[in-house]
């Protein structure tokens, strides 16, 4: 009895050897080769991001600056520019305790800086997010944004002398058109 079982339970029980089949990914299109998927990032990507950081004191800003700059060559990030702002004036009047007497007054300027890192790979931006967080200095202001058209307007500084001589324009009646010859 044991005979006839061991045949048919030997043969359930008989691996087979595994069988290796090569197959092709067809996800290209007819129409295109398809080297094309292998040229595409691995991991999704930051078009542009814009690093700004601001505060007071300029040498620590340019030096912070000067380190993440660095900091995104070391990681393979392509920093596509690397520019400064205008500085900010404010001033801080210190008043005497329940009166309007000025006891002291300051002029403090902000100054800020800004890095624009382009095509970064997600998994690599916290990395780099996380050693700039790290070596942050005291009084220095780290934001990190996705970089916009604003970001391009703050950076130029507008000629008032322009900006004046075409409102006097405007005031005497606009610009004349060109006559045709």
């Amino acid at each position: 009895m044991l005979r006839r079982l061991l045949p048919s339970t030997r043969v359930a029980l008989q691996v087979s050897k595994p069988v290796v089949i090569a197959t092709r990914n067809n996800t290209y299109s007819v129409y295109e080769p398809d080297y094309l998927e292998s040229l595409k990032p691995k991991f999704p990507q930051y078009e542009s991001l814009n690093v700004q950081i601001k505060g007071y004191d300029y040498p620590l800003l340019e030096s912070y600056q000067r380190f993440l700059h660095g900091v995104a060559e070391y990681l393979d990030l392509d920093v596509s520019d690397c520019y400064a702002l205008p500085p900010q004036q404010t001033q801080v009047q210190r008043l005497r305790p329940n009166s309007t007497v000025i006891e002291s007054e300051y002029k403090l300027t902000t100054y800020e800086r800004s890095l624009l890192l382009s095509n970064v790979d997600a998994p690599v931006y916290p990395q780099f997010l996380r050693i700039a967080q790290a070596a942050l200095p005291e009084g220095v202001h780290l934001m990190v944004s996705e970089h916009t058209d604003e970001h391009d307007e703050r950076r130029y500084v507008p000629d008032k002398d322009l900006l004046d001589l075409k409102a006097e324009l405007e005031r005497m009646g606009g610009a004349t058109p060109n006559k045709k010859k």
